[in-house]
């Protein structure tokens, strides 16, 4: 039975999500603020994080950051902003899934089994750590760790699915529609211009001059590859 930590002021909403869940056999945590959230982390030990985008403990601020800061577990916003700008925001500071208000229940329950798929397709696929090639980059699969170098590198969700997909498939070409579908799925709003960003800050923490890649190379007109 999975641990579901709702962070969501909204006492409608937060009563129906944890009654639905419950109902889902899911252990359901719920709080209204960032702060109680971080408290529960460690006596919740939650698999999935519900977000709230605008809690009262914040003043506006987008909460994934904080949230990140003490933990790696996949994290869905539910919000009411549907500015795609704000998505791509939210997914750049740490979210791995972006569902507007309203939504139906069963989409959000669809979008959390698929996040538990990936990351029991991650487990299944290694125990212990990846094949280490010229790169000096190590992936431990399964305690999700990226090492470069000899240093642990931090990483969100979705920026390690997109590292394991190019370092067990180095060499391969991905088209940016091939990247939407690993992360996202078919019914996710995820665009091309976010799976840009996600390369990015992957580029930033792997790569010697991220201005100058040498290990995730861009395919123009295509999208990208894992060097060997």
């Amino acid at each position: 039975m999975s641990n579901v930590l709702i962070i969501e002021d909204d006492n409608m909403l937060g009563d129906t999500l944890s009654l639905y869940l419950a109902g889902e056999d899911y252990n359901v945590t719920r709080v209204e603020q960032a702060s109680e959230g971080i408290a529960q982390l460690e006596i919740v030990q939650p698999d999935i994080i519900l977000l709230d985008l605008l809690l009262p403990d914040l003043d506006g601020v987008n909460p994934c950051p904080l949230i990140r800061k003490h933990t790696d577990v996949p994290i869905i916003v539910i919000s009411t902003e549907n500015n795609i700008s704000e998505r791509i925001r939210t997914l750049t500071l740490g979210a791995d899934d972006y569902i507007c208000k309203p939504f139906s229940m069963q989409e959000l329950k669809a979008r959390m089994e698929a996040l538990f798929r990936r990351i029991e397709i991650t487990r299944l696929q290694g125990r212990g750590r990846a094949p280490e090639p010229e790169t000096g980059i190590t992936l431990d699969l399964a305690r999700r760790m990226i090492t470069v170098n000899g240093q642990n590198v931090e990483t969100t969700y979705s920026e390690f699915e997109l590292m394991k997909l190019f370092y067990l498939n180095r060499g391969i070409v991905f088209s940016r529609y091939a990247l939407i579908q690993a992360l996202r799925g078919t019914d996710s709003f995820i665009n091309e211009r976010a799976v840009d960003v996600h390369i990015n800050h992957l580029r930033r923490k792997i790569e010697k001059d991220p201005k100058k890649p040498q290990l995730i190379k861009t395919i123009w007109g295509i999208g990208y590859k894992f060097m060997q």
